[in-house]
């Protein structure tokens, strides 16, 4: 898994979700019983989680902004981290895979 297949997979959730307005970050993802701006934020903080392990740095927490419109750009600048980390390519996989699956979900 390399870097530019992680921006891929990154880009292709962001294509799907980039034009949401609230109504829809509040609706209910496919399968489950959490919004889907909760799961896409999950998602940062995971991203986030790696990327702070692959750096050496202690884990923070992602913080929850006012706003759900954010979180395509939050998506991208965790993911955007882990790269710059340093991350080795099972690390990258991991992280491609839990974004294929949290849009799968959406």
């Amino acid at each position: 898994m390399s870097a530019a297949e992680l921006d891929r997979v990154v880009e292709l959730l962001v294509r799907q979700v980039g034009h949401w307005q609230q109504p829809r970050w509040s609706a209910q993802a496919a399968g489950g019983n959490v919004a889907r701006a909760d799961l896409v934020h999950k998602l940062v903080q995971e991203l986030a989680t790696l990327a702070a392990d692959a750096a050496g740095e202690p884990r923070r927490d992602v913080p929850r902004l006012d706003s759900d419109l954010v979180l395509p750009d939050q998506l991208r600048v965790v993911a955007a981290d882990l790269v710059a980390a340093g991350a080795p390519e099972p690390v990258l996989a991991r992280a491609a895979a839990a974004v294929a699956a949290t849009r799968a979900a959406l």
